[in-house]
This record gives C-alpha cells, sequence and structure tokens, in this order.
C-alpha cells in the first residue's frame, strides 16, 4: 500500500526541539528553519514509522515562525494539486502571539487548508492546543488572556473537526504535556521525547483507523531535560531577547485583556447581575 503524506505549520512542524545532533539546547525561533535543516520531529518520525508497513512519499512543507495566513498562501500552494492520503496541519500558536491576532481570518484560512486538502483525499492530522502559560509558569494575568486566544483558536479547530472529520488530539490529555522533560530547553517545541509521544500517539489513531504500522515510533529517547543553570543560561543568552521583542507587541494588548477581565467582575458586585461569558466578538473589541 502506498501512502502519501504531507506535513504543513509551523516550527514544531518543521521538528525545531527535536535536533539530529542530539543538543538539547535550540533557539527559541527555529533559526528560520526548514525540515531537514538539523531537525527531525514527530511529522519525519511519523513518516518513518508510516514506511515500516507501506511505500511512504512524504513531503514537510512547515516553517518556522509560520502563521495560520503563511500555510494557505504559501505552504498550500508548494502542496500541488495531486491525491493526498495524510495531511498534518498543526499551526495557530504563533498567531496568538501577534498583536494581529484575527481570528476571522484564522478561521476562514484553515477552512480553506482543510477544505482544499480533504478535497484531494486527505485525512487531517490535528491538535487541541494546551494551555501553554502553564508551561511557561507566566503570571495569571498573562497567562488568562494568552489562554483566551489558544481557545479561540482550538474552537476554530473544533469546528474544523466536525467538519472535516480526521484525527484530533487534544494535548491537554496527556499529563506529560506539563512535564519538564517534555519540552525543549525554551519550553516552547517539544523536546525529543515531545516529539516521540507525538509521533506514537497520532501512530496509535492511524492504526485505530486501519492504517497499520508495524513499528510505531519508539517512546525512549536519550534526551534529559536541561539542568536549572543551562535553563538561566539560555534565558539569558536567547529567551530574554526574544521576550523583549514579543513584550513591545504582546504586553500593551496583554494589559487591556488584564484590565477587562478585573472589570467584568466589578460589574458583577456593583450590579448584582451576573454578566454572560466574554463573547468573541467582545474579545475582537478588548484586543482592538
Amino acid at each position: 500500500m502506498s501512502l502519501h503524506y504531507v506535513a504543513l505549520g509551523d516550527s514544531t512542524t518543521v521538528g525545531v526541539g527535536d535536533p539530529l545532533n542530539g543538543s538539547s539546547t535550540t533557539d527559541l525561533s527555529g533559526a528560520g528553519a526548514r525540515p531537514g535543516e538539523g531537525w527531525r520531529g514527530w511529522a519525519s518520525l511519523l513518516a518513518d514509522s508510516l514506511a515500516s508497513s507501506h511505500r511512504v512519499t512524504f513531503s514537510n512543507f512547515a516553517t518556522s515562525g509560520a502563521t495560520v495566513p503563511v500555510v494557505a498562501t504559501e505552504q498550500l500552494p508548494e502542496t500541488g494539486d495531486a491525491p493526498i492520503d495524510l495531511a498534518s496541519l498543526i499551526v495557530g500558536v504563533n498567531d496568538t502571539l501577534r498583536s494581529t491576532f484575527d481570528a476571522d481570518r484564522i478561521r476562514d484560512d484553515l477552512d480553506l487548508i482543510a477544505g482544499r486538502l480533504t478535497a484531494r483525499g486527505a485525512l487531517l492530522l490535528t491538535v487541541r492546543f494546551h494551555d501553554h502559560g502553564q508551561v511557561f509558569g507566566l503570571p495569571k494575568w498573562l497567562r488568562r488572556p494568552l489562554w483566551r486566544r489558544i481557545e479561540q483558536v482550538n474552537l476554530i479547530f473544533d469546528d474544523l473537526h466536525a467538519r472535516y472529520g480526521g484525527i484530533r488530539l487534544d494535548m491537554a490529555d496527556y499529563p506529560e504535556v506539563y512535564r519538564r522533560d517534555f519540552w525543549s530547553i525554551d519550553r516552547l517545541h517539544p523536546g525529543e521525547r515531545g516529539h516521540r509521544k507525538l509521533a506514537r500517539v497520532f501512530a496509535d489513531e492511524l492504526a485505530v483507523r486501519g492504517v497499520p504500522i508495524d513499528v510505531p515510533p519508539d517512546l525512549d529517547c536519550a534526551y534529559r531535560p536541561p539542568s536549572r543553570w543551562a535553563d538561566a543560561v539560555w534565558m539569558v543568552r536567547e529567551g530574554a531577547p526574544w521576550l523583549g521583542r514579543r513584550a513591545h507587541d504582546l504586553l500593551p494588548w496583554a494589559a487591556r485583556m488584564a484590565v477587562a477581565q478585573f472589570a467584568r467582575p466589578a460589574a458583577i458586585r456593583s450590579s448584582g447581575v451576573p454578566l454572560p461569558p466574554a463573547t468573541n466578538a467582545e474579545v475582537q473589541r478588548l484586543e482592538a
């Protein structure tokens, strides 16, 4: 049986965090990396396992730093128009970290991508994102608005799954997602253990769907989480500069969202009438 598998997405699908040379230190951005440039990652691990039972054609179009519009306008056209059996689509976190976040644009672009891939026969592989703020250990005032954005992306992917089907993993279902050894030194990209886990879970789900895999992705790895000293050194050299660049973009928005969160309970107390949860439209107005 032959399988044509295409992977689209951002640095996680590039493989950042799972270096081929076994190093435990990575650049937060992946230095603009593309697949094969020193990274392996979950998609490649899954493709290798699929090849244990099938003739596999694997094309990874993911790019580091990609947002949903980038996948729609740049990566999707690269896939051509031939039939596809499997297509992974993991993207959206980079969108939540930008002041240009636009849930409506994300919804339209993801629907376009999924529609075109499934029209060519693809079984979609997607995820529901976990709380990245918990992994980072962010303060609640910043973690909550970031989670609200992530949940908006999750709800869009929920609708996508309901419409187009496929395999949908909820990352929050796996307790190890909140363990340090799941992540590379930047805590944004999975480490080797995290990439192997993602590949293995997708492989197990594919097997349930009738796609046999003789040799599933191995969960054993040599990766060890960085020491506290390595964490500290990385934060000074790489993390702080990156946070500084993102803070210039995100902090004004996060501050507005934090004020809005405190204002709503205050309004409830003063009026005595409970307010409904903030709608997506309200969130968009607050972010404007």
